[in-house]
């Protein structure tokens, strides 16, 4: 079973998240977005400490943007977040390259779509240089046998969205 195959269903339940489904009708408010942006932080932080395949990847001062345009630091990292978070990091690089693709093709592509229906300028959509070598990067690191992490991601980033969900308004 290929890749997408074997994380195709946690990765329609994430896409079918309340949050999720909610953000891409733009129906998020200001500050549901800001605690969404927050969470993102720590996790871009977390693998940006790391060795990417590609430089222009970086997300993390285009998340700290979007945040100090919506009014910056008003939310704590939460338990999800933290237990995900704390899961990357104790992760060898292969394991970590699964990660890297689930959290930065996610906003690659389906990302894409998100800018127009979020809060502010949407930096952390934005990426600098050709978008198919940046593609191209993430899909060189990319394998068959990487499903099971993912599938791992998958679950803490629904996690995530759940209580993003219950905490919103």
């Amino acid at each position: 079973m290929n890749l997408k195959e074997a994380t195709a269903e946690l990765h329609s339940k994430a896409e079918k998240m309340m949050f999720n489904q909610r953000m891409f009708r733009g129906e998020l408010s200001q500050f549901e977005y800001l605690n969404y942006l927050i969470q993102q932080s720590y996790i871009f932080q977390e693998i940006e400490n790391r060795k990417l395949p590609h430089p222009n990847l970086q997300r993390l001062s285009s998340i700290n943007e979007d945040i100090n345009e919506l009014g910056g630091y008003t939310f704590k990292i939460s338990k999800p977040t933290t237990d995900y978070v704390v899961y990357l990091g104790d992760l060898n690089q292969s394991s970590l390259n699964a990660h890297i693709y689930l959290n930065y093709l996610a906003i690659m592509f389906g990302g894409q779509m998100m800018k127009s229906k979020v809060p502010g300028s949407g930096k952390m959509y934005e990426f600098d240089g050709d978008m198919r070598e940046l593609i191209g990067s993430v899909r060189a690191i990319q394998n068959d046998e990487m499903a099971d992490e993912v599938n791992k991601g998958f679950q803490y980033i629904i996690n995530i969205l759940d209580e993003l969900q219950t905490n919103a308004g």
